[in-house]
């Protein structure tokens, strides 16, 4: 099912044919010769792209969503705060006995306030008009802005941006066609002095306690420009809001970040090296993470990556951004660098570049976060796996990618959502499933420290997919089908999801021995290969070798020579690092009903090995049910893609 076509009609204005382009609750009108999509090769004067309608209907109901949650919070502080000064001020009057006056507060409930922004709120004497701010700060035709002020009830200010003159014009038309001139201003500026004089418009003025200013900081800052984002971030994460701003992020240079030709470019616009191989999409949302999260650093400020997806030929994440020095201390042990086996089978391991670990007090009553530095490096300069050559990625975020809550919020939402406004509401409740299925529970949070500390050292256990047919393209076996692999990992005491990145990627909390333990136990079971085909230099030959299926008919070498000593240098190497993970690694446990009576036997991996067996049982295990969603685009049409940059 492809994104539906917007509604176009030809409309008169001023003299000038247009045509009007209706998507959502907006309309835009477009110069009656530029082009809208049909053809992908001629210069627009007017940017219009209806395969990126799927991008606006994602954002407007997702800032719509956070909008309200942020309302919500903003009211209760406020309530709680001069609900607080009231009872101080009763106080006062009943020991002046001041003419025996009182304030009527007036009670109101959160859901109207975010449905009447405009009714003004009083409580103990004091008028609350709640404001929500938001900058769409490459706005092109406007419209997204259009969208965000037309469709989000509680906005009270949109700005709509662009450098060029004409797509200014644009949008000033648009907007006073749409009948929101009154919360809408259009400027023509430099995004980036834009968003650096509201810094300094705040910065100059000061509250009795010395902190700046918020009044001219933005609730929510869009950036979606033609291409990266990276030299907007610093004044962006500045500009809006640090007490929850939400930053709307959107990088369209996937040349850059999703493969390994320009790895140059990408660490001088990201400050990290990608990934080659089947995971690279999500290494370009860790890679953007870390490049805002490094940005936002320096002051003081710390994110929250509430939603990060991989769509089509961009990368779209929704951050949010408050003033936290502490949490920002906790960065170091959230970023780490990646050992990849690129060249070869495709396995990786993970370096975090600090560690923060609780310590006990000197009271002997609670504990603290510690930072110290990280001992590495944690992969050998050869796979353990297949013996090919290790590449460093990185630095990256290795953090959480989504806030699972605020996902489900977001789906909560849909069902009272209209499929006339969002036509693409199908594929986006298909792509947040999906990323809510990528979750998979790590450990459990430490006791007897700070509750906001432990969640701030959080990191993600499982920050890679690996793709089944990929990994058996290595040993030249048939694909076991996505359940039977599922399947298979769950039978051994594992976790399985899925990434919005890839269709067909399996997530999982399992090492790759385990990984490579599946496909060559399926190869004995199921799927012989042809043995004479593989050679020492092929990536598959050790992971078969060591499963005693190759190598084995003949694998005397003469002692004393290169190759010999070669060899045995690298099975100590080998060696030694799995050494030092299995002490590192709990062994895992898994508890085992064998006898139907309710009492359960614990079985260690190495047994659960002995009894895996790829059959019906195994696929029934590893299937998952539930109701079939649009989770992945399928292409709309031939040629389609980010198009032409606009003329101007």
């Amino acid at each position: 099912m492809a994104d539906e076509a917007p509604k176009v009609q030809a409309i008169e204005r001023d003299g000038k044919q247009y045509r009007a382009i209706t998507e959502g609750k907006a309309t835009i009108l477009v110069p009656h010769e530029a082009k809208v999509g049909e053809d992908t090769s001629g210069e627009q004067e007017v940017f219009y792209n209806p395969i990126q309608q799927y991008n606006r209907d994602l954002s407007t109901l997702v800032v719509k969503v956070y909008g309200e949650m942020l309302l919500e919070k903003r009211i209760e502080t406020f309530k709680s705060k001069n609900t607080k000064q009231g009872k101080k001020r009763k106080r006062d009057e009943i020991e002046q006995d001041a003419n025996g006056a009182s304030t009527q507060p007036v009670e109101e409930t959160v859901a109207e306030a975010v449905a009447e922004p405009e009714k003004e709120k009083t409580e103990n004497g004091h008028v609350y008009k709640p404001a929500f701010k938001v900058l769409d700060a490459l706005s092109a035709s406007g419209l997204r802005a259009l969208r965000y002020a037309l469709e989000i009830p509680f906005v009270t200010s949109v700005t709509a941006n662009d450098l060029s003159p004409s797509a200014a014009e644009s949008i000033k038309v648009n907007a006073s066609h749409n009948g929101v001139a009154d919360k809408f201003t259009v400027t023509n500026d430099d995004a980036l002095a834009l968003m650096y004089r509201s810094i300094a418009a705040d910065l100059s003025r000061r509250d009795k306690r010395g902190n700046p200013s918020k009044s001219h900081k933005f609730d929510v800052i869009d950036l979606d420009p033609y291409g990266t984002a990276a030299p907007f971030f610093d004044a962006a994460i500045q500009s809006v809001r640090d007490d929850g701003g939400l930053l709307v992020i959107t990088c369209t240079d996937s040349a850059v970040w999703a493969g390994h030709s320009y790895c140059e470019k990408t660490f001088s616009l990201y400050g990290g090296v990608p990934v080659k191989g089947m995971h690279s999409h999500e290494v370009a949302l860790r890679l953007i993470l870390n490049a805002i999260a490094t940005s936002g650093a320096r002051y003081g400020l710390a994110i929250e990556p509430m939603l990060s997806l991989s769509i089509d030929f961009y990368t779209k994440v929704f951050v949010r951004v408050t003033r936290s020095p502490s949490e920002v201390k906790f960065l170091g042990a959230k970023t780490m660098i990646v050992y990849s086996c690129d060249q070869g089978c495709g396995s990786w391991e993970t370096q975090p570049i600090l560690k923060s670990r609780p310590f006990p007090n000197k009271k002997g009553n609670g504990s603290f976060y510690k930072h110290t530095m990280a001992q590495g490096p944690s992969a050998d300069r050869f796979c353990q796996y297949c013996g090919s050559k290790m590449h460093i990625s990185g630095p990256m975020y290795g953090g959480k990618i989504h806030n699972q809550d605020f996902i489900q919020r977001i789906l909560d939402e849909i069902p009272k959502t209209s499929t006339d406004v969002y036509g693409t509401l199908p594929r986006v409740e298909g792509m947040l499933r999906t990323a809510l299925d990528e979750y998979i529970p790590g450990p459990e949070l430490p006791t007897g420290v700070d509750p906001k500390d432990a969640e701030a050292a959080v990191v993600d256990h499982t920050p890679f997919f690996f793709i089944p047919g990929k990994v058996a393209s290595i040993l030249s076996c048939a694909t076991p089908t996505d359940d039977m692999f599922r399947g298979a990992l769950l039978h051994l005491g594992y976790q399985v999801g899925r990434s919005h990145c890839r269709p067909g990627s399996i997530k999982t909390d399992a090492p790759w021995s385990t990984i490579w333990f599946i496909l060559t136990e399926w190869i004995k079971q199921k799927s012989p290969i042809k043995t004479s085909k593989f050679k020492k230099t092929m990536p598959g030959w050790k992971i078969l070798y060591d499963a005693g299926i190759v190598g084995h008919e003949d694998t005397t070498v003469p002692e004393g020579t290169a190759e010999a000593e070669n060899n045995e240098a690298k099975m100590e190497d080998v060696e030694e690092q799995q050494q030092l993970k299995e002490e590192a690694s709990p062994e895992i446990v898994v508890e085992k009903d064998e006898s139907g009576d309710g009492t359960k036997e614990s079985l260690t991996e190495e047994e659960l090995r002995k009894t895996l067996v790829f059959d019906d049982n195994l696929v029934r295990l590893g299937r998952q049910r539930g109701t079939r969603y649009m989770r992945y685009q399928v292409n709309p049409h031939k040629y389609w893609g980010p198009m032409t940059r606009a003329k101007g």
